[in-house]
């Protein structure tokens, strides 16, 4: 067990922003990645915790799992987690929020000529959080980026932002490959 004695935080699945007690917004992770890592680094010996979105797939055995919905709380139990040795942040976190969610259904009008506007604040960076800005920072920061365009340029440029140690740059771009796939680009 080469990580004997050493404590590992995982993100992973996507969060979910609510609109109204009915609607969100989110993304289309599956959670695949940051559960197989979580497994691994448990295998590997590693005291792992796990903190998820939604997601439907089953967890891996002999680890702790913290549930969540939103980014915020994503970053509170992540806050709790600390200290550890390793962080890996595989989640595809929502970068926006809807800046005033409504307590109640948001009814349709009658008239098919109202828009509805919503609108959006950004969520707090949890991996800058964690790799910048806290005095329990793990030693190994490892995040992700999932790209469209310029995925190396970009990647590079978020690395050095957010202070990761390492990321890993997915172009999700390709059919087939990242989100709601079981096959990745990295």
């Amino acid at each position: 067990s080469p990580l004997k004695g050493r404590k590992a935080i995982i993100t992973s699945g996507p969060t979910i922003e609510p609109i109204d007690p009915v609607r969100f917004i989110s993304n289309r992770s599956s959670g695949k990645q940051g559960h197989a890592i979580a497994s691994l680094l448990s295998k590997l010996g590693a005291e792992t915790h796990l903190i998820t979105g939604p997601v439907n797939i089953p967890y891996p055995e002999n680890i702790k799992v913290t549930e969540i919905d939103t980014a915020e709380e994503m970053l509170n139990a992540c806050m709790r987690s600390l200290p550890a040795d390793i962080s890996i942040f595989a989640a595809a976190v929502s970068d926006w929020r809807a800046a005033n969610q409504s307590p109640k259904k948001i009814k349709k009008s009658n008239n098919r000529n109202t828009d509805m506007n919503i609108l959006f604040e950004q969520n707090a960076d949890i991996l800058k959080t964690i790799s910048k800005t806290n005095k329990n920072r793990p030693k190994l920061v490892v995040g992700f980026s999932a790209e469209t365009e310029n995925v190396n340029k970009n990647s590079i440029t978020k690395m050095k932002k957010k202070n990761c140690d390492l990321i890993i740059a997915n172009n999700v771009s390709k059919k087939g490959i990242g989100f709601n796939s079981d096959y990745n680009e990295v």
